[in-house]
């Protein structure tokens, strides 16, 4: 949307405060995300989303939640379904394709049954990051597989449920998350693999699903591309991996930048995910102090920026007439013990 800040806001509570509703007012975030803090009653989130919406003036601004199914999911019962996490699903792929297929599309057809009641319209979803030994739980069984092709393939399945639902998908975490062996909530992950390796695992999922039209990026060091910044931040990882080798020409938001894998303040982090040729800084804390520092850094949207956040807001598309208790049997027969 043109005016719009190159950030996305969380926010505090339950619902906006005076200072939230001045500050998004003035600095108009390109959109927004909720977290479980955001989340009461099926009023109170519907509410939130409408006075997000209302604060910048633009009924139709994203809105963001990481509702994935298993130990990452916002909205739980009895407000949402409850879900198994990707690995679960991943299982029932490799034992079945066809019905592995099927389940990805529809717990994700169910998300949005599940989020658009209350105006969400987007889901971090799919996590596309390839298990490997040793990974840290930060990503565990939130991941479909080892194996890059089934990766691929579930997370395609993923993505389109959330758009026939009316919803729009981000992938993450580009270029993958897989190989980390820290929780990046905390530390900073190094990946000490060539690229060669790299681009034959961890980035093939991305590269099979470069046409969506929004994606996060992966706070993470790959010493074979660029040894002194994480991907996030990283000018060469951007350039060659992302926009070159993956051929990603969609949105790209970075990871929360709140999270201790990057480093210095707020304003530095800010600006280093800006010069990295990253469109969107993600802030999910809440914290007005940070999401001034944040404002102070970012620009406003333009050039290629511009066109590809309007290429996403006007990529949703109306729901399909599915039936919600016809899906949501079939799934339970596929998986009872949700």
């Amino acid at each position: 949307m043109s005016g719009s800040k190159a950030f996305i806001s969380g926010c505090k509570g339950l619902s906006l405060t005076a200072d939230e509703k001045a500050f998004f007012a003035d600095e108009r975030p390109w959109g927004f995300i909720l977290f479980a803090r955001n989340i009461g009653d099926a009023a109170q989130i519907s509410d939130l989303v409408a006075s997000l919406r209302d604060s910048i003036g633009n009924s139709q601004a994203p809105v963001l939640i990481d509702q994935e199914g298993g130990r990452v999911q916002r909205i739980r019962s009895p407000l949402a379904g409850a879900y198994p996490n990707a690995a679960a699903i991943g299982a029932l792929f490799h034992a079945d394709p066809e019905k592995g297929l099927r389940a990805a599309w529809l717990m994700s057809r169910l998300h949005a049954f599940d989020l658009m009641r209350y105006g969400i319209n987007v889901d971090c979803l799919p996590v596309l990051d390839v298990a490997a030994d040793g990974m840290s739980e930060a990503i565990g069984n939130r991941a479909y597989s080892s194996d890059p092709q089934a990766v691929a393939a579930l997370g395609a399945a993923a993505a389109e449920g959330l758009k026939a639902g009316g919803m729009l998908p981000i992938m993450k975490h580009m270029p993958g998350h897989g190989r980390a062996l820290v929780d990046s909530h905390h530390k900073l992950p190094v990946v000490d693999r060539t690229f060669e390796e790299l681009a034959v695992s961890d980035f093939v999922p991305f590269v099979a699903m470069k046409s969506e039209v929004m994606a996060m990026s992966a706070h993470i060091v790959f010493t074979a591309i660029d040894p002194d910044r994480p991907a996030t931040t990283s000018r060469k990882v951007v350039d060659e991996v992302i926009r070159g080798h993956i051929g990603f020409d969609g949105l790209l938001m970075s990871d929360d930048v709140s999270m201790n894998a990057l480093a210095g303040d707020m304003e530095t982090r800010a600006r280093g995910i800006v010069e990295a040729g990253l469109d969107l800084v993600l802030h999910c804390h809440g914290i007005m102090e940070e999401m001034q520092a944040v404002s102070r850094v970012v620009p406003v949207l333009s050039g290629d920026s511009l066109r590809r956040a309007d290429i996403a807001a006007s990529s949703f598309r109306e729901p399909d007439d599915a039936d919600e208790a016809t899906l949501r049997a079939e799934f339970l027969e596929m998986i009872p013990s949700v």
